[in-house]
């Protein structure tokens, strides 16, 4: 049962994923962001890290995505912004495909590898996996930096929104 509920859940991912990217209409790519979102979610919940799957339906399907929406709707992008340029079309299918392809066989070459480790070693997930206090270790101790820069972008991506809407209003 558990199989099935991984791979159903990484299909309704996948395909949620390929519907952001492929949709012209941007709210309908948030949406489908979310659904992958929450079937992310659903995967981390099945890894047994339950906090880390209720902190991404909490920060990123909620909050995230509401000022991505909001955003969105608040640009009102209209059919005329989104043209489509078929040669432009190709060349992006073209380079999305050389890239799964690199992307498949490195990751075919770490999954050798981590099957490898992971018959070696007795019990592969760590005991604390997935809570609250090893995330918190992890991130202040090896990602400080990168977590302070995230804070200042996002900082930055609400100044953006504010200096749009007042040159809007102007």
């Amino acid at each position: 049962m558990e199989s099935f509920i991984f791979y159903l859940f990484a299909v309704v991912s996948i395909a949620s994923a390929l519907l952001v990217v492929s949709h012209r209409n941007p709210v309908v790519s948030a949406l489908s962001l979310v659904l992958t979102l929450f079937s992310t979610a659903v995967l981390f919940i099945l890894l047994l890290a339950h906090f880390i799957a209720v902190i991404q339906v909490l920060i990123y399907a909620g909050a995230i995505m509401v000022l991505f929406i909001f955003t969105v709707m608040f640009l009102n992008l209209r059919d005329d912004a989104l043209s489509f340029d078929a040669q432009g079309m190709k060349l992006k299918l073209a380079t999305l495909f050389v890239i799964l392809i690199i992307v498949g066989y490195f990751s075919h070459l770490g999954f050798k590898k981590g099957v490898l480790l992971l018959s070696q070693n007795k019990n592969p997930i760590p005991e604390n996996f997935g809570t609250a206090e090893a995330v918190a270790e992890v991130l202040f101790r090896d990602y400080l930096l990168p977590f302070e820069l995230t804070s200042i972008l996002i900082v930055v991506a609400i100044l953006g929104v504010v200096v749009i809407a007042k040159r809007r209003l102007n």
